[in-house]
Order: structure tokens, then C-alpha cells, then sequence
């Protein structure tokens, strides 16, 4: 079962796809007292209650669905939470030892953009790169969790996501702080489904995850490289914040990146594809923001 979302930006309807067919999430978001797959969905219950539609077989499908637009999977997210070097290759080839402690950042919300949307490039901006990481959604609040398995109760499903960011900004212009690497609009390709965790193919850290630009390689590797598993990264946030649900944490990238050096950074018409095994596949074409006049 995935969760999706259908249709032009802003507009996009809820959706289900299993078993092959797209079927129209509407009926359940309606059931449940929402109009769309975010926060509100998942705090109801609606993942459990359109796996129970489902299997009666009662959803009608999605007229058209095939030629839709894919949005992200989850609607205006409350918070995307960011974790930093968390694969010990790629702290590496960012000059860090692995951390001791999540190194915890954040982007804004308004990044989040569908998994084949285009990258805007900001203007005069020469070091936009990609990172293909594993998304956490929180289903349910989540508040001073006791242990790391308490915390993975707490997490509505996965997804993939690319964390493009700026690294003159991050490191040259943010004065310490990376967020502004990391916030510029349409910096974070989200989706393109929502699987919840009980639907993944395998243990959620042994999950393989690639990216590749204009079709050469670039990052090929394993959750199971993961410094902090997705499970100790809820419990450690839920430490010092309240996750809600519906909020994104990117839980970091492996070595493979432009900031690495081995690999040019991305210009107007590069190609970007990020995948994680069970969870999708983005592809993303990079183009020059426009500026208003």
C-alpha cells in the first residue's frame, strides 16, 4: 500500500495505489474528518483505516490517475527536521569525524516540492548539490520518548528525499548554522509515495539508496550505514522537541555528493534520480530560478 498525491500543485487529490490499481483516497479522507493525507490523516488513524478499505474493497479507483502530476506524499508539513552527516563515509568526505551526538538542522516546509518537480537554482548560486536520503513521518505526537522502540510506534511510515542544498550558503554565508543552505524553494523533492511501515519489503535499515546525475552514478548505499537509526533519531529529537504528526525528518545522505569534490556540482539541465529501495524513485530536472520582476 502507498499513499500519494495526485494532481497540479496545490490541487492534488489523496490517492492509494495497491495491487497495480490507484484508487481514490477521498472516501476515507472524508470518513476520517480531513480532506487530505497530512498531519490530521495520520493522528486519526487513516493509514490504518484505508489498509481496512482496502482490503474490503470498497475504494473506488482514480479516474486518469496515470497521467497525474505526482505531489508530495504528505500535504504542508509542519516541520522538516534535517540530520547531518549520519552515513560515517559521508562525514568523511565533508572533513568530519562521524558525530556523537545527531547533528540536528532545518529546513523550511515551503521546500518541500513533488518527486519529479523541477530544482530551481537560486540566482548567482554555483554549488547546488544532491543528497538522496530516507524520510521519517511521524504519525503520532511524539514527546520525551522513553527508548528507541517506543519511538518507532511513532512513525507513520518512509519515503524518499532528496536534501538539495546550496553549500556556499551552508558553509561560506550561514555563519554557522546550514539552514540557509537548505531552505531555498523546491529544495526538497518529497515522495513519490508514503509507505507505512508495516508495508516496507525489508528492515527498514537494510534498505539500498542511489542517486545518479544525467545517468552517471553518483551515491550508492545502504541504511545499515546509518551512524543513528531512523528509530534512535525519533526518540533522541523527541528529547529535545515535540514531533507532530505529519512532520519529515531526513535522517542523512552516504558519501557521494558534489561536495566531495569527485564530482561537479549541478547546473540548468542536469538530471537528477534519487531511489530507495521499496519507497520510489525521483527524477528531478534542474533549472534556473526566475526572478520577479
Amino acid at each position: 500500500m502507498h499513499l500519494l498525491r495526485l494532481g497540479p500543485p496545490g490541487r492534488e487529490v489523496p490517492a492509494v495505489a495497491d495491487s497495480g490499481r490507484t484508487h481514490d483516497l477521498a472516501p476515507v479522507c472524508a470518513e476520517v474528518g480531513v480532506r487530505d493525507v497530512d498531519g490530521a490523516f495520520l493522528a486519526a488513524g487513516g493509514v490504518e483505516r484505508t489498509s481496512a478499505v482496502l482490503a474490503a474493497g470498497t475504494l473506488p479507483e482514480l479516474a486518469g490517475a496515470a497521467g497525474m502530476r505526482v505531489g508530495a506524499p504528505v500535504a504542508r508539513p509542519g516541520a522538516v527536521l534535517c540530520i547531518g552527516q549520519n552515513y560515517a563515509a559521508h562525514a568523511a568526505e565533508s572533513g568530519a569525524a562521524p558525530p556523537d551526538s545527531p547533528i540536528l538542522f532545518l529546513k523550511h516546509p515551503g521546500t518541500v516540492v513533488g518527486p519529479h518537480d523541477d530544482v530551481l537554482i537560486p540566482p548567482g548560486a554555483k554549488k547546488v548539490d544532491w543528497e538522496v536520503e530516507l524520510a521519517v513521518v511521524i504519525g503520532r505526537r511524539a514527546r520525551y520518548l522513553r527508548s528507541p522502540e517506543e519511538a518507532a510506534a511513532h512513525i507513520a511510515g518512509y519515503a524518499v528525499s532528496n536534501d538539495v542544498s546550496e553549500r556556499d550558503y551552508q558553509l561560506a554565508e550561514s555563519g554557522g548554522q546550514w539552514s540557509k543552505g537548505k531552505c531555498c524553494e523546491t529544495f526538497n523533492p518529497l515522495g513519490p509515495w508514503l509507505v507505512p511501515a508495516e508495508d516496507l519489503p525489508a528492515d527498514v535499515q537494510s534498505l539500498g539508496l542511489r542517486s545518479a546525475v544525467n545517468g552517471e552514478p553518483r551515491q550508492d548505499s545502504s541504511t545499515a550505514d546509518m551512524v543513528f537509526s531512523a528509530a534512535v533519531l525519533v526518540h533522541h529529537l523527541s528529547q529535545y522537541l515535540v514531533l507532530e504528526p505529519g512532520d519529515v525528518v531526513n535522517t542523512g545522505t552516504p558519501e557521494g555528493v558534489a561536495l566531495s569534490g569527485r564530482f561537479p556540482y549541478l547546473g540548468a539541465g542536469d538530471v537528477v534520480e534519487v531511489e530507495v529501495d521499496g519507497l520510489g524513485r525521483q527524477r528531478s530536472t534542474v533549472r534556473d530560478a526566475e526572478v520577479d520582476a
